[in-house]
């Protein structure tokens, strides 16, 4: 313990710098932290880090997927629910069959099972690389929503292609039809045991008298118990976690309260960013290790790379021959729900930016890491150090040619610019403030219009409310005006909750309202 503590802490604040190096050089910090990772690996007299297979999906993937499922618009999900189905079960299917084939038939001793165990690994892109590069440069939320939306699920349908893999390479075969229930039920079982864990929660965070701290403490435990129960059951746990997640995200409003959404914004954000970074460089630090593993196995380490190659090229001609596909099936069967483009040159190009924005990295590592060394019968694994070396290579490729090409390929080919959004960010904040405005002010009339008369902070409110942060004297806001204020807040966030349900309308925005209510509820606490 005392060998790893300070190597870990140095890890943190490593983390931090190359974060820090990453945004002056606006370059997506999983980058940084990869090739950080990979020259650190090669320094001698550093320790090992091992991690249990058994652990390694417990320990990353749960807390990374809630927090995703959480900060999602699962309006945006809804609206877009077809394309980021095909994407999250159809193209990951068609991704790991790909690479099944190829890898059988052109990396020698890999069986079809192999194929597609290594293919269930690498076929899901990485929300948090793809989200770190694209921030860099500004896209239309239409494709925004479509890639956090795709990022939720295609984790789970990934992982259940790897769980079959993982048996069909143990028992040397395959029962379609087992399979068939097999997969349904992890399906149905993980999303419904993730919704009843998530609606005993909120009841928990309703009824229990939980301050700040503690509703924080009691989401940190939950998506690590909605992930572990549903294993327990034999069920997807990556879709517990995110059924579980969208279900207490939009609840969020009415089991917490202001201080508990301030404060747990920031302590997950840190939380996922350290979680993040510790398994981007794992990522590198694994390296040396495995190649030493090929070496003993008698693999050159040229073929290696010459397969790691070869699997990178099939993702990424995969993943755009899918979003053409795509584009061409909604084109025909569904034309009125494709999306705007100025023309159809950047409709078309669409899709080629769809499938290069691939990035793999976090779950990819966490599936290859959690290969079991050795099989029931106590033999090796078969093929464990190349699949592991083959999934560096997909990740390092995707992130150092893909990651550093797209933001020059979106500015350089002004892909979105002039794109028709159905309506400006400007304009949507424009729009809900007005209305807000408008509704606070109806709100006030309606129902102390007879107590205006005589009540310096009430006609306050009336007349000057929109400035009130500004105001300088704090002597008007005693219990009967505080208590006015608290409602007008209330209001405030059922007439956004109403306003959210409009498409046009983006839920970021809406989002970031909310917050600056929460904010102005925690000041009022203090005056």
């Amino acid at each position: 313990m005392h060998t790893y503590l300070p190597f870990l802490l140095a890890m943190i604040a490593a983390i931090v710098l190359l974060n820090t190096l990453a945004n002056k050089l606006k370059i997506a910090y999983p980058i940084l932290l990869v090739v950080a990772g990979l020259l650190i690996g090669f320094f001698p007299g550093l320790p090992i880090l091992r991690i249990n297979p058994d652990l390694i999906f417990f320990i990353f993937l749960p807390p990374l997927l809630f927090e995703a499922s959480w900060n999602v618009s699962l309006k945006e999900m809804k609206r877009w629910w077809r394309i980021i189905g095909s994407f999250a079960f159809l193209v990951v299917f068609f991704t790991a069959l790909s690479v099944a084939v190829v890898a059988h038939h052109f990396i020698p001793g890999f069986t079809l099972a192999l194929g597609f165990l290594l293919g269930g690994i690498v076929s899901p892109p990485d929300a948090v690389s793809t989200g770190a590069i694209t921030k860099f440069v500004k896209i239309p939320k239409t494709t925004a929503a479509i890639l956090e939306g795709e990022s939720l699920l295609n984790d789970a349908s990934s992982l259940i292609i790897f769980r079959f893999a993982l048996i069909a390479v143990g028992t040397g075969q395959f029962i379609w039809q087992e399979a068939a229930l097999s997969f349904l039920w992890m399906l149905t079982g993980g999303a419904g045991i993730g919704l009843l864990l998530a609606w005993i929660f909120v009841q928990a965070h309703k009824r229990l008298p939980l301050d700040a701290p503690s509703n924080i403490a009691l989401t940190i435990i939950e998506p690590y118990f909605m992930y572990w129960l549903a294993e327990q059951f034999h069920c997807s746990g990556v879709l517990a976690v995110v059924s579980g997640g969208l279900f207490l995200s939009a609840k969020r409003l009415i089991f917490f309260n202001s201080a508990s959404r301030i404060q747990s914004s920031s302590v997950w954000d840190s939380f996922v960013f350290i979680l993040n970074g510790v398994v981007f460089l794992i990522i590198g630090l694994e390296l040396p290790e495995i190649v030493e593993g090929l070496r003993q196995k008698g693999i050159p380490l040229s073929s290696a790379i010459a397969s790691g190659i070869l699997v990178t090229a099939v993702l990424v001609a995969a993943r755009i021959i899918s979003s053409y596909a795509a584009l061409i099936a909604t084109y025909i069967f569904r034309p009125g729900v494709m999306p705007r483009a100025s023309s159809n040159r950047r409709r078309w190009l669409m899709p080629m930016l769809l499938g290069w924005t691939g990035m793999r990295g976090v779950v990819s590592l966490a599936a290859a890491l959690a290969i079991p060394i050795t099989l029931d019968n106590g033999t090796a694994f078969p093929q464990r150090n190349l699949i592991l070396f083959i999934t560096f290579i997909v990740i390092l490729l995707t992130l150092l040619v893909q990651g550093l090409t797209l933001p020059v390929i979106i500015e350089r080919t002004g892909l979105f610019e002039g794109v028709v959004e159905e309506e400006s960010e400007e304009a949507s904040r424009h729009k809900m403030k007005q209305g807000l405005k408008e509704h606070v002010y109806q709100f006030l009339k309606d129902k102390y219009e007879t107590d205006e008369s005589g009540n310096a902070g009430l006609q306050k409110f009336l007349k000057q409310w929109e400035e009130r942060a500004k105001a300088t004297d704090d002597n008007w806001m005693n219990e009967k005006t505080k208590k006015i204020f608290v409602e007008l807040l209330e209001t405030q966030r059922q007439y956004l909750t109403e306003l959210n349900k409009d498409p046009k309308i983006d839920e970021a925005i809406i989002r970031q309202q909310l917050y600056q209510i929460d904010l102005e509820e925690e000041r009022l606490k203090i005056i």
